[in-house]
């Protein structure tokens, strides 16, 4: 019972923050950001070392100055897609569409012709959570997102509140196979939308693929589901244009899920994430201890010389 006094005096005194904070215009949402940037980076140093280890893992190729760098604008980055997710509470449809665009969104309404649910596997990379706005564009189908739940089930509340304010709705991991199952039986057509790039618990890994030289454990489940329930799969590659400004990409996966050997799928994804992140390391959410359970470190770079 404490707990949950506790939990709603939080929501109390934090939602109407949040609320003035996302009625403020970009401009100074993004001032904002430039303080939140020196007391998160600068002052407090959150996840530093984590960032700093992720960033020497994966890019042992470049320098200790170059990858400091990149850690900069990482947290630049990080401050505004907070801000920014704040500012999901009361931005307009018209305003998200002219922010978050689709090279090619034409491919989903032929993906949707073709009678069969999608999954979307995508990373934490750039503004994964505005791609939310996609579900604007969905005719015969509908957005699931799939999500760990908020401990805090008023802010838990929230964010499907946001959510659904572009017409997605979430599916806690919990509750995803049951409610998959669930939609097949009732004929329920629908985009799932996956963040696979985690590292999953040690104990209900059952797969390990080569990421940035390192054996990890990677979620599998959709790859798993999508030939469990004859789905096809598509890619997301997000990218971030400027500041405030996104884009995706969908990539299709153009086999039959059901017909390739098991982890085939996941080990693409892994790999189109691998050159999404060198592309631009400062999007990818660096914070995540994803190379937790490694079972080796990266090869040494080999100096040459002329």
């Amino acid at each position: 019972m404490q707990k949950r006094i506790m939990q709603l005096l939080a929501y109390i005194l934090l939602y109407p923050l949040f609320y003035l904070i996302s009625i403020l215009p970009f401009r100074i949402l993004y001032f904002l950001s430039d303080i939140l940037y020196l007391l998160i980076y600068r002052i407090i140093g959150y996840r530093k070392d984590t960032v700093r280890k992720n960033l020497e893992l994966t890019l042992p190729h470049l320098s200790v100055t170059e990858r400091r760098k990149i850690e900069q604008k990482f947290y630049s980055h990080f401050c505004d897609t907070l801000v920014e997710m704040v500012k999901t509470m009361t931005i307009s449809e018209k305003e998200m569409k002219k922010r978050f665009t689709f090279d090619n969104i034409e491919l989903v309404e032929e993906f949707e012709k073709k009678g069969k649910s999608i999954a979307l596997i995508c990373g934490h990379y750039a503004s994964y959570e505005w791609l939310l706005v996609m579900n604007k564009s969905l005719t015969t189908h509908k957005g699931f997102g799939i999500y760990k739940t908020i401990r805090n089930k008023y802010f838990d509340k929230l964010v499907r509140k946001i959510r659904g304010r572009f017409e997605g709705e979430l599916i806690d991991t919990k509750s995803t196979i049951p409610a998959m199952l669930r939609h097949k039986r009732d004929r329920v057509l629908g985009y799932y939308g996956f963040l696979s790039d985690q590292s999953p618990k040690l104990q209900s890994a059952t797969h390990w693929t080569n990421f940035f030289g390192m054996e990890v454990p990677v979620h599998v489940g959709a790859e798993m589901l999508a030939k469990k329930l004859d789905m096809n799969i598509m890619f997301v590659k997000g990218s971030k244009i400027k500041r405030g400004y996104y884009k995706a990409e969908f990539i299709p996966f153009n086999k039959n899920p059901k017909e390739v050997p098991n982890f085939e799928i996941t080990d693409e994804f892994i790999r189109l994430l691998e050159l999404q992140i060198l592309e631009a390391p400062e999007y990818y959410l660096w914070t995540h201890k994803r190379f937790k359970h490694r079972k080796n470190d990266p090869a040494p770079i080999t100096q040459t010389t002329a």
